[in-house]
């Protein structure tokens, strides 16, 4: 199979990289690859896709990670569907995630970013779905969860998340776990999707309390853990074996069928970290996994919540 280049992906078009990359949209091969569960994709063209007035094109680091690009990093790892995650320099504008989800069908799911604080939050959130959402990605830092309790539009979120299947996809430190476990102790229907380990061990250190922490959400059946960033956590270092006991924690806890694997690209690809790394830890880094856990974690706990 030819070796392909971000170069040689950025001007092929869709039934050009279709058949390059060996797959055939709607055919078995996207439906029985892997799931990268969480991504982000942006464009360098602010023209037609400007950031927001709070962000500054500094913070487009890279510059660019178009589908394509992701397609370059994806080629030859079994990976053929992705989850889309909207980037926050767009923030409510989910217009680019939502193109791209159209202009290759099936490849895609998508989380999207609202404004909770607008009116009509439950419409948004309708027809947001309408484009092939299924998941509002939550800010859970610890100023913010303080007012979720008494937010009406937070609450709405939760609400009409269990009423329509979208799950709340929380990025969240440990601090903000305890709040987490309220909304859940309140919307116990409602999908809550735990973000990269809920990001403990991001200061090198794993701590064994925060990991209680996140275990005792498992009491909540419809809440899920993403084991993803592995570039960001622990020693930071390929092949990130030492993350072994933080993965075997959460099966042990949650059960393979409520974790799912994402590779938090473009961060993932930065150098000396690779997509190839991340996703070998789950292939054949970790001997307690069976065949079956990794098929949960690499496909069927991602297309269960975000390609129903």
């Amino acid at each position: 199979m030819k070796s392909w280049t971000r170069r040689d992906f950025a001007g092929t078009t869709v039934a050009g990289i279709s058949s390059a990359m060996g797959w055939a949209i709607g055919d078995d091969k996207v439906d029985n690859g892997w799931v990268d569960a969480h991504v982000h994709v942006w464009t360098p063209d602010k023209t037609a896709y400007p950031l927001s007035k709070n962000f500054s094109e500094k913070e487009m680091a890279p510059p660019s990670f178009t589908p394509e690009e992701l397609f370059a990093e994806q080629e030859g790892t079994g990976v053929t569907r992705t989850v889309l995650i909207q980037m926050s320099f767009y923030e409510f504008d989910n217009s680019y995630m939502l193109d791209v989800m159209k202009k290759y069908p099936g490849r895609f799911g998508g989380v999207a970013i609202i404004d909770h604080e607008a009116a009509e939050v439950d419409g948004e959130m309708k027809k947001l779905k309408e484009g092939g959402v299924r998941g509002f990605r939550l800010y859970a830092f610890p100023d913010r969860v303080a007012k979720w309790e008494a937010s009406e539009g937070m609450n709405t979120m939760w609400k009409v998340g269990a009423e329509e299947g979208l799950a709340m996809c929380c990025l969240t430190d440990p601090a903000s776990l305890p709040v987490i476990k309220r909304m859940c102790e309140t919307y116990p229907d409602t999908t809550v999707v735990i973000d990269h380990f809920a990001r403990i061990g991001m200061k090198g250190t794993v701590d064994p309390e925060q990991v209680e922490q996140l275990q005792e959400l498992a009491k909540f059946p419809n809440t899920y853990v993403k084991t993803s960033a592995f570039y960001a956590l622990g020693e930071k270092k390929p092949p990130y074996t030492d993350l072994a006991p933080l993965v075997k924690s959460m099966v042990e806890a949650y059960g393979s069928d409520r974790l799912m694997w994402g590779s938090d690209c473009p961060y993932q690809v930065q150098e000396p970290h690779t997509y190839k790394a991340s996703i070998e830890l789950m292939t054949g880094g970790l001997d307690f996994l069976s065949d079956k856990d990794r098929e949960n974690m690499l496909r069927n706990t991602a297309e269960k919540i975000f390609f129903s």
